[in-house]
């Protein structure tokens, strides 16, 4: 006799996407495997006493989710701070954050001490100039309407930029590198980059308790999103340790791999860690590095002049040979590697780069974003099976009058160009970079793209998310396709993607992991 199912769904629409016409309209699990998959009236069999059964009604079930790319801390900062995703403008923002001030007074009126423990600092996360009217950085006089007694620092969205107000550049200025920090007339905007943000990111810091409370936020939001597994890019910072106390008290209800930053490769290599090291829910994946930074920032190291500034062609975060040495090490102690390059040269730097590893396809080395590669780049992808990770929310700046056309003029259409990379057959695995995390508006971008060669139907769009992002992990075999044997991570949407005009408004329904539902929208 066959034992009964912990947990059916019937009366369906389930998308195995092993093949872009298999269908089913049940589905069984049995200690978070799926054990059975076909008509309702088959797979009801399986139900008994103790079996959880959920009527989809019609509703579309899909893999679940995985976000090749995530930085869940800042998730949850977006959570507890001020969200200024979305702000109509500078004093919008600005409002944002004087609202974020007044709770924080409250909270310290009220005895019970700043919640997040950054001292007196009022953060807000996620602004994004090119959408405004008034395209232009948040300044330092933006930021001291704010308060000229606190610390104030707003966050672009790419993370490569922030803003400070007065009080935070006199007490950070000195630690920062001069070509890190923006002035006019020799006075600094308040405007600072890259290495330059990593003085006040190491600053902020929180502590173990505070990145839990920021992890458990970032947690919900995701599943909300419908996702299922994070590869999360970790520096400095408590999340491996919480991450892995979350999974031992049985709290963690997202797959992470944690890739860790280069600065900790040492540590890394003489503890012993090796890529898939780990448990079911949270294993080791590769080291992260940088070589440019943003288009934003104009720090995406490029061949050719940005088209709104001809002085300037980006910004080595990571030069070549540094690089190198990086890749060597990491390769050598059977690690993957995972380089963020934005810019045509940073991407060729490495390519380069992963040229002198003995076996780059099988290690699955990635390269971050690759958002202007060209033909030679596409070419060597295919060749030597590194994996392309890169983000298609990131297509929203792609429109004619948008932030590429600004920076890069008629090279906005030769970026992203997922039709291209997925015709020569390179391994594409889709994340958000949390820009925000939210994988329904990356499909709804990648089958809209502007250019051809962004454009990607819908199927191939869901793999990228799902079979794409699982092979990044090498974890094919246990997720990313609905099949019997493999884990239940399951996405269900109100709505089917093939039939809408706005995959991103879809409503998720519910998300599974591990045949526990983690995510009820009706509940």
């Amino acid at each position: 006799m066959t034992d009964a199912a912990d947990l059916v769904l019937l009366d369906g629409e389930i998308h195995t996407l092993t093949d872009p016409d298999e269908t089913y309209e049940a589905m069984a699990v049995r200690d978070g495997r799926i054990v059975r998959l076909g008509e309702s009236y088959d797979v009801q069999f399986l139900v008994g006493t103790d079996t959880e059964t959920i009527d989809l009604a019609g509703d579309v079930v899909l893999p679940g989710f995985i976000d090749a790319h995530t930085h869940l801390d800042m998730v949850g900062r977006s959570l507890v701070h001020a969200d200024l995703s979305g702000a109509s403008g500078p004093d919008d923002c600005v409002d944002r954050l004087r609202a974020r001030g007044d709770e924080l007074a409250s909270i310290s009126d009220a005895g019970n001490g700043n919640e997040d423990d950054t001292d007196e600092w009022i953060l807000g996360y996620g602004y994004d100039e090119s959408t405004w009217d008034d395209s232009r950085y948040l300044t330092r006089e933006d930021l001291d309407a704010v308060s000229t007694d606190q610390p104030v620092a707003a966050f672009r969205e790419d993370m490569h930029v922030a803003s400070l107000n007065s009080v935070a550049l006199a007490k950070h200025r000195d630690a920062m590198p001069d070509a890190d920090v923006r002035a006019e007339g020799g006075n600094p905007t308040g405007v600072i980059v890259e290495e330059a943000v990593d003085v006040v990111y190491e600053e902020i810091q929180p502590d173990e308790e505070q990145t839990e409370k920021l992890l458990r936020a970032a947690q919900a939001a995701a599943n909300e999103r419908g996702v299922t597994g994070v590869h999360d890019m970790t520096r400095t910072s408590h999340k491996p340790s919480v991450y892995r106390e979350l999974d031992k008290a049985d709290d963690l209800t997202l797959r992470v791999r944690i890739n860790y930053w280069a600065d900790h490769l040492d540590s890394v290599i003489d503890a012993g860690l090796r890529t898939n090291h780990g448990s079911e829910m949270v294993r080791v994946g590769a080291i992260k590095t940088f070589t440019d930074g943003s288009f934003g920032g104009r720090t995406a190291k490029l061949s050719e002049p940005y088209s709104d500034d001809e002085t300037e062609t980006g910004t080595w975060v990571v030069d070549p040979e540094e690089l190198a040495e990086i890749v060597s090490r990491a390769d050598a102690h059977d690690l993957q590697l995972s380089a963020h390059a934005i810019g045509d040269e940073a991407v060729h730097a490495v390519l380069d780069a992963y040229e002198d590893c003995e076996n780059p396809e099988k290690s699955r080395h990635r390269v971050e974003h690759a958002e202007l590669a060209d033909d030679d780049a596409i070419r060597r992808f295919a060749e030597s099976g590194i994996v392309a990770s890169v983000q298609p929310n990131f297509l929203k700046w792609a429109e004619a009058g948008g932030l590429y056309d600004a920076r890069l003029g008629e090279r906005r259409t030769k970026t992203n160009r997922y039709a291209a990379f997925t015709e020569a057959d390179v391994p594409l695995a889709f994340g958000s970079d949390c820009m925000p995390l939210d994988p329904l508006l990356g499909v709804h971008w990648a089958v809209n793209a502007p250019a051809e060669e962004q454009r990607l139907g819908v199927t191939e769009a869901l793999r990228a998310y799902t079979t794409g992002a699982a092979y990044a992990g090498f974890d094919e075999d246990r997720l990313g396709t609905i099949e019997t044997g493999k884990k239940a991570d399951l996405t269900i949407l109100a709505a089917s993607p093939w039939e809408s005009d706005s995959i991103r408004d879809i409503d998720v329904s519910a998300t599974i992991v591990g045949g526990q539902v983690v995510y009820d929208r009706d509940v």
